[in-house]
């Protein structure tokens, strides 16, 4: 696979409001998230605010490198198109976490059964300084519920893919709780096993299984079916900060303090590779640099051929899936999260300064191999895998033995 394009900033997003000085002012971006459609994009911009952003942003946004320069008559057109508006959420506490649903299965025509229950509207969950979620309907902007039971920051927010109405919150207070939406937000389980703060939930797309990492050296897997621990995954020298699952759910990333990315069969619980985050510049002194290429945030490509990671060394990289250095880098400062756009060629970054930029990233092909190791992975376990009268090298491929 050859190096990817740089990342070329295509716009930035900066907060409107003064700095203020009190201690309600933080004004880190510590989440940023897009609708599954891709039709929204929601930037917990500090500030106790969230603003709804729909997407894609005006040409205006687009061909320029800051939102204070929008032109003219781009925006509102855009802004009209189908009747979306920027809409802005005062949470009224420090906003940590981000997460919307799946898109509603009713309006997608779908004949499952099961998708009867999932939410009659797309929402936004949002996880505030205080313990409380607060969960919102995108269209109107108006508050459905405040979920409470947390008894501190809450840091992190996982919908279940599959457009069931389930929650999973990650929270200071060390533990995971499960909310169910289309019962008033009632909430269904407390799952506790951290020591740490817990940093990270991702819920896998089959929805079989959740991920958390805490301030720990080891990420836990938790079953969704049962709400019971599966095993902890040890590896890291440091503590663990963020996760997120293939679109197949074949593979788990876990990304560490400790400057590497660990990918894991969370079935099997085997380490398959290490991405170490080396300093660009080897001329750095590695002693004087400890943490400077502390990890912040991990996450997957929609088609799952390329991984994204923000670190302290003030980089954002893009890894291809079958090297072990990074494809492309691009400069940001302060950078704390990142996640793709659904359909791809996007990246989100938020900053510590408030600021959200979008980057373009590797649009690719995938080949007609990976395209069948996707369908098959996406309801074959590993064992399911390894189980099948085929030739071994194939199961490999099959199971992310070779890259």
């Amino acid at each position: 696979c050859p190096a990817a394009e740089e990342p070329v900033l295509l716009a930035e997003l900066k907060p409107g409001r003064p700095q203020r000085y009190d201690w309600k002012s933080s004004c880190e971006t510590w989440s940023v998230a897009f609708s599954p459609d891709g039709a929204w994009f929601a930037w917990s911009q500090g500030h106790c605010v969230v603003k709804l952003i729909p997407w894609p942003l005006g040409e205006a946004e687009l061909g320029c490198k800051t939102s204070e320069r929008k032109s003219r008559g781009g925006k509102a057109e855009t802004w009209s198109r189908g009747a979306a508006k920027e809409k802005t959420l005062e949470c009224g506490q420090i906003v940590w976490g981000l997460a919307f649903s799946a898109w509603p299965a009713a309006e997608d025509g779908d004949t499952d059964p099961a998708s009867a229950v999932g939410l009659p509207c797309l929402v936004l969950a949002t996880g505030l300084n205080d313990g409380q979620i607060k969960v919102w309907e995108v269209q109107t902007g108006h508050l459905l519920f405040s979920l409470l039971g947390h008894q501190d920051v809450v840091r992190d927010l996982s919908f279940a893919p599959n457009g069931s109405p389930i929650l999973v919150s990650a929270s200071r207070d060390k533990t995971l709780r499960v909310w169910d939406l289309s019962r008033d937000g009632r909430q269904v389980q407390v799952l506790s096993g951290h020591v740490q703060w817990v940093y990270c939930c991702s819920i896998s797309p089959d929805c079989s299984m959740l991920c958390s990492a805490a301030g720990e050296k080891s990420a836990l897997l938790w079953s969704m079916r049962s709400y019971t621990l599966i095993r902890r995954l040890e590896g890291h020298q440091s503590s663990v900060v963020s996760c997120d699952f293939s679109p197949d759910s074949a593979l788990l990333v876990t990304a560490s303090y400790d400057a590497c990315v660990i990918m894991w069969d969370p079935y099997t619980g085997e380490q398959l590779r290490t991405l170490r985050h080396v300093p660009l510049h080897s001329t750095l002194d590695s002693s004087s640099e400890i943490h400077t290429s502390s990890l912040r945030s991990v996450c997957f490509s929609p088609e799952g051929l390329y991984l994204a990671t923000v670190a302290d060394d003030r980089l954002l990289r893009i890894w291809a899936l079958e090297l072990r250095s990074p494809v492309a880098f691009a400069p940001m400062t302060n950078g704390l999260c990142c996640m793709y756009f659904p359909h791809g060629g996007f990246i989100a970054t938020g900053t510590r300064d408030g600021y959200v930029q979008f980057w373009t990233a590797p649009r690719v092909l995938s080949s007609l191999k990976h395209l069948c190791r996707k369908a098959l992975r996406t309801f074959l376990t590993t064992y399911q895998v390894l189980a099948l009268p085929i030739p071994r090298k194939l199961k490999e491929f099959l199971t992310y033995r070779t890259f």
